[in-house]
């Protein structure tokens, strides 16, 4: 069912606001990686806010759906919509990166709402592959989604869990891919080129979606969309912009892994008002 326009503004504010609390989380914390949080930040915010069957008060529900944060660097998004859904206090998120804090650099299984650590790119899709395989198991119908970076789909495990993803026709398995172009070493296209993506999943057996990852209504529908395909896994390949939402930030490889200085702070936050 298509997305009803007030749906959509919500979930636009909702981003504008995640957006806020990450550049706040990473200019408290001094370090941290604003640009690839801020890319997601539609795409994540859409799945948690209307899609993603899960239940705060109770995150070890065994019917819940599953996310895994593969990219997990981005993980000052994860934080943002975990706290905004209720896991935690949002005062917890200025900790962000504290000795002892629930919210460490990378995710960590003791946060709430975090189902397994990561970090080491290349290993995400391979994670929700286990658990699509698990839910065949205990013969539970939760859907699987994985946020994927577009430099970290360069490394060969990836492949391989694609390839095994398709085999065991995994069709509750939803990939978003953030293909900002950027990766922390410049652009994707110069590191090493990822064209023509969307034949390459389509060659390892996947059904491929191309949206503008900014565009809440085309995300929605892709997220809609994917739930309907019942025989095979499926992948949405989002564009989306480095930095996104801050001027300075936008298309800057330099943000990749850089906190904002304090007057870097003050004016993304008055973009974002």
């Amino acid at each position: 069912m298509p997305a009803a326009q007030n749906q959509i503004k919500e979930l636009e504010e909702k981003a504008r606001f995640t957006r806020r609390l990450i550049i706040q989380m990473i200019a408290k914390a001094g370090s941290g990686h604003p640009g690839g949080s801020l890319s997601a930040t539609d795409l994540i915010t859409a799945l948690f806010f209307s899609v993603l069957k899960h239940d705060p008060k109770n995150p070890k529900w065994p019917d819940r759906d599953r996310f895994h944060m593969s990219k997990g660097h981005c993980c000052p998004l994860w934080y943002a919509v975990l706290a905004e859904s209720g896991y935690f206090p949002q005062e917890t998120l200025m900790t962000l990166r504290e000795l002892g804090s629930l919210l460490q650099g990378h995710p960590d299984r003791r946060t709430p709402g975090v189902e397994v650590s990561s970090g080491s790119l290349g290993q995400g899709l391979s994670v929700a592959l286990g658990m699509s395989l698990a839910s065949k198991i205990d013969k539970k119908d939760y859907r699987v989604y994985v946020l994927l970076g577009d430099g970290e789909t360069q490394e060969g495990n990836i492949w391989e869990a694609a390839m095994a993803c398709s085999h065991y026709k995994c069709s509750n398995i939803c990939a978003i891919l953030d293909y900002n172009g950027f990766q922390i070493d410049g652009s994707t296209r110069d590191v090493m080129n990822l064209e023509p993506v969307a034949d390459k999943w389509k060659a390892f057996g996947w059904y491929t979606l191309g949206i503008d990852g900014h565009n809440m209504r085309q995300i929605l529908d892709a997220y809609d969309q994917a739930k309907s395909v019942k025989d095979k896994p499926v992948i949405i390949i989002a564009r989306t912009v480095k930095g996104k939402g801050v001027s300075f930030m936008e298309n800057t490889v330099d943000f990749h892994g850089r906190a904002p200085t304090k007057e870097e702070t003050e004016r993304a936050l008055e973009e974002l008002a």
